[in-house]
């Protein structure tokens, strides 16, 4: 099933119509929505955008649930808080603290992959009153990052014991879709153009194919402008000219970190919000960790996610709400008023705490910033999605084998693995073509002056390209290789309308 996604500008319900001094002349609809306040500052912050909200109009029923450090499971998800987030397909998520290596898997990558919030929305809007060295830029962009795929996927194996191996996973299907979320955002919004960022000059089948998905879906939309820069150019200059960016679509990694970037060029992670959406799922969450040294203390931002609520109220067709409650934290801001100590203090003003901040916004609600857009920041809404079925590929290419590449783990030297490695191959149809370690070729040739590991990539080329290769060959190869190393991994070399569907190695 082909992803579809119809993108309108959320207009105002007919239980929701703005009026009147508190801004509601009727009572806006009721919603369901899951709260995960998590760890460290989490439930402090948690509780401030709960009480905003309330105070604004907003009628949420909320289920808290538990997730994170606090949950004695792995990962940090009881079977409960899935029923729930399943149940209500609406989440607010405050920080989950993720272990640094150890094996420990990130309850906010689980979230994202077994949900398949495969759109990761992160806006970078310069706010009234926060003082930055861009302050007086008019940055208003997006970021739209594929939020499962790429080294996210997490796959990843200790080749010997002194390398390790991350597979990079890139698909047309889940570029498709993010460009199509990029394209539908950038609709709702009435921005006009949507830039690819990737590093495809280097990667140049994952991320190549990332580029080549966008484009694709570009050409289906042409009345919004679309344009491609490679990765680091792009972040090179969004440090020099912000301004000049509008909707940007990029992969996992790539996306993770220059939203980061971005938010730097706003104020920081604790102005950062963030939507995750999925087919029949949204999760609204601050960006920025759970801040463990600050817990309990009342010192707090609650802005990040309350910004994230804004959005999450915006995608449950509560944009009237999420205006008005907009408004007040803009005068807020600019106000310069019991603000949290991290937003006062380069102004040297006296800081408030997290529940006097919370307390002035709500104070300031029904007062207008000259400084929000009306309609800002309409959310796109994923109607429909292909989900729970294997795509297979329709493209119709014509493959054939062109060989094999071993990798090996071997403690000697060159001449003597390459005499091991052609006397295992002698008699099967294959012949030994490279080896290269680290992604420097190494043989046939001098040999370069350069470090090498226990970790080789050997390429054996089938002597009839084009023809399979016998069930047997690989089997045998790999029995006799295992004589004299051993062998870690095996990938098919697989060419596909005749272009090779592999890399070849540096100095290849």
């Amino acid at each position: 099933m082909t992803l579809t996604q119809v993108i309108d500008e959320v207009g105002v319900p007919a239980d929701e119509a703005a009026g009147g001094v508190a801004g509601i002349a009727t009572m806006p609809r009721r919603i369901r929505a899951v709260a995960l306040p998590g760890d460290g500052i989490g439930p402090e912050i948690m509780d401030a955008v709960q009480r905003m909200l309330a105070a604004a109009g907003a009628r949420i029923d909320w289920e808290e649930c538990e997730a994170g450090a606090g949950v004695a499971l792995p990962g940090g998800l009881p079977g409960e808080t899935m029923d729930a987030i399943a149940s209500a397909g609406l989440v607010l998520k405050g920080p989950l603290q993720t272990s640094l290596g150890g094996g420990g898997k990130s309850a906010n990558v689980t979230l994202r992959k077994h949900f398949e919030l495969f759109a990761n929305i992160r806006p970078a809007r310069r706010l009234p009153g926060v003082v930055t060295p861009y302050a007086d830029r008019d940055i208003d962009l997006v970021i739209v990052r594929e939020n499962v795929e790429d080294l996210y996927a997490g796959i990843e194996h200790m080749q010997t014991p002194d390398v390790a191996q991350c597979l990079k996973l890139i698909s047309r299907s889940g570029s498709r879709k993010i460009a199509e979320a990029a394209f539908a955002l950038a609709r709702a919004q009435g921005r006009s153009r949507v830039t690819c960022a990737s590093k495809a000059n280097i990667m140049k089948l994952s991320e190549g194919l990332f580029k080549e998905a966008f484009e694709e879906v570009a050409a289906a939309h042409p009345a919004i402008q679309s344009d491609h820069m490679i990765i680091d150019n792009l972040a090179h200059r969004l440090v020099l000219s912000p301004e000049s960016f509008d909707v940007i679509c990029t992969t996992n990694m790539n996306g993770d970190i220059i939203s980061d970037l971005t938010a730097g060029l706003v104020g920081g992670l604790g102005l950062a919000p963030s939507a995750n959406l999925g087919a029949g799922m949204a999760l609204f969450e601050a960006v920025h960790g759970s801040a463990p040294d600050i817990a309990g203390q009342g010192l707090a931002n609650p802005t990040a996610l309350l910004l994230a609520s804004l959005m999450m109220l915006r995608q449950a067709g509560l944009p009237s709400v999420a205006e008005r409650l907009e408004h007040a934290l803009y005068v807020t801001l600019e106000d310069g008023k019991e603000l949290t100590p991290d937003l006062a203090g380069p102004r040297g003003i006296d800081a408030g705490s997290t529940s006097a901040f919370t307390d002035r916004v709500i104070s300031n609600l029904g007062r207008r910033s000259k400084a929000v857009p009306s309609g800002s920041g309409c959310m796109p809404v994923v109607q429909e999605v292909a989900r729970g079925r294997v795509h297979a590929s329709t493209r119709g290419q014509v493959r054939s084998d062109a060989g094999i590449d071993v990798f090996v783990e071997f403690a000697g030297d060159v001449p003597s693995l390459v005499a091991g490695l052609k006397a295992a191959s002698a008699g099967l149809p294959l012949t030994l073509a490279m080896v290269s370690n680290r992604g420097l070729k190494v043989y046939p040739g001098a040999l370069p002056q350069a470090d090498f590991v226990d970790h080789w990539r050997c390429r054996f080329a089938s002597r009839a390209p084009g023809d399979e290769l016998p069930d047997g060959v690989l089997g045998d190869l790999l029995t006799r290789i295992s004589r004299f190393a051993r062998w870690c991994h095996v990938e098919r070399l697989q060419l596909m309308d005749g272009t090779p569907g592999f890399s070849v190695a540096q100095g290849q």
